[in-house]
């Protein structure tokens, strides 16, 4: 198994990310279920989805089992894992690992409405508390 599994780094394309968001919404699906619920999307070949599938699984993301002739993967990662490992891992690239220095950024670049802001200092004060037990 690679490095980039389990707690491990892991970081994921956008075309993989699409792949495992399909998986990770129905649980297991064949590489056609995949490929059509990708469809309009990204339309796919069903080989390159197969090819994509299959190297998830090779980096110890997916498994897979055979029903007939059709084999099912399934994540072996949830996305909150993978959110984690690439959102620390791009904290960690471009922000020295400072949260704050990310915070200050996104707030920087885009809009932020009101109510957003208010859950974001809902999810601070709720932190900070926190912290003090």
């Amino acid at each position: 198994m690679d490095d980039d599994t389990g707690a491990g780094e892991v970081s994921l394309s956008d075309l993989q990310l699409s792949l495992m968001r399909v998986l990770w919404a129905r649980g297991e699906a064949s590489t056609a279920d995949v490929a059509e619920a990708l469809r309009g999307e990204r339309d796919l070949a069903h080989t390159t989805v197969a090819t994509l599938l299959t190297r998830l699984e090779k980096r110890g993301l997916l498994a897979s089992r055979r029903e007939g002739r059709a084999l099912l993967y399934t994540p072996l990662v949830s996305e909150a894992e993978v959110q984690r490992s690439m959102v620390g891992n791009l904290l960690d690239r471009l922000f020295a690992g400072r949260a704050s220095a990310l915070v200050s950024h996104l707030l920087d670049a885009r809009s932020v409405d009101p109510r957003e802001l208010s859950e974001l200092q809902a999810l601070l004060k709720q932190h900070k508390e926190a912290g003090r037990d």
